[in-house]
């Protein structure tokens, strides 16, 4: 038996790199996975239901979602997949610009998408849970959230302090939820990946001098895959992790310990 047979996962920002790779993760442990996002996701449902898993791809716009919206949006899942028992906050943006100058528009779509929008899906999520949805779940059913932050939830970083700001954030969250709802039978973790190779870091692997500096400092020696993350969110959504809870797991080939 696959460990997620006949259970909903929902994965934000699911249309490539490490949100499509956490997809395909749950996808061949057999979970009917529901992917939101802006994005086109038909490259990741194909290769979702090439695994034999059921793929359902709901457009939401994040950088606008609202409370309200959040609690709609999980409805509706709710409604056509017929529960959750994972949810995966991954979808991310990143603005750079001297602290200085940093513009007002920028840090509002960095925090919306990075923080608010995550906190309020956990809510929306979190609440079906405890008005119901474990009710309707067997005795030892728990419901996990795994939030993506980073490794500036524990440094500063340069010429990105919004983004600093949402990783740092997210990761008290991740805590303060747990807190509260360890003992509702949730588990609120959180992934905070290293330097991963995806579309979105290319810049950095293509320019010699910078890839250099940053395979120096990782223990590992190399750049992380996506399937690293994605078998790190598996773990915790797992049942092998029910013990699990406030933990910021660090994936980042030993970056952090450097």
């Amino acid at each position: 038996m696959k460990r997620f047979a006949n259970k909903v996962v929902v994965v934000t920002g699911t249309s490539r790199g490490i949100g499509q790779a956490i997809v395909l993760g749950f996808a061949g442990e057999g979970a009917h996975v529901v992917g939101i996002g802006t994005s086109d996701q038909s490259d990741t449902a194909t290769k979702a239901r090439a695994l034999g898993a059921k793929f359902t791809a709901v457009a939401a716009d994040l950088g606008q979602l609202s409370q309200k919206g959040a609690g709609e949006l999980v409805a509706q899942i709710v409604k056509e997949a017929g529960r959750v028992d994972a949810l995966v906050n991954n979808a991310g943006i990143i603005r750079r610009a001297p602290a200085a100058d940093f513009p007002e528009a920028d840090w509002n779509a960095v925090i919306q998408i990075n923080l608010t929008a995550p906190f309020f899906l956990c809510q929306a999520v979190g609440k079906w849970w405890l008005t119901g949805g474990r009710e309707q779940s067997a005795p030892e059913a728990r419901l996990k959230i795994v939030n993506i932050a980073s490794m500036l939830s524990f440094q500063g970083g340069i010429l990105v302090p919004a983004y600093t700001a949402s990783k740092s954030g997210i990761a008290g969250v991740t805590k303060a939820l747990a807190n509260e709802w360890a003992k509702e039978r949730i588990n609120v973790n959180a992934i905070a990946p290293g330097y991963i190779a995806t579309e979105n870091t290319r810049p950095l692997r293509e320019d010699t001098k910078r890839n250099d500096s940053i395979l120096s400092r990782i223990p590992e020696g190399r750049w992380g895959a996506p399937e690293d993350i994605s078998g790190g969110c598996v773990f915790l959504a797992s049942a092998e992790a029910n013990y699990l809870n406030g933990t910021i797991l660090n994936i980042d080939g030993g970056w952090l310990a450097r």
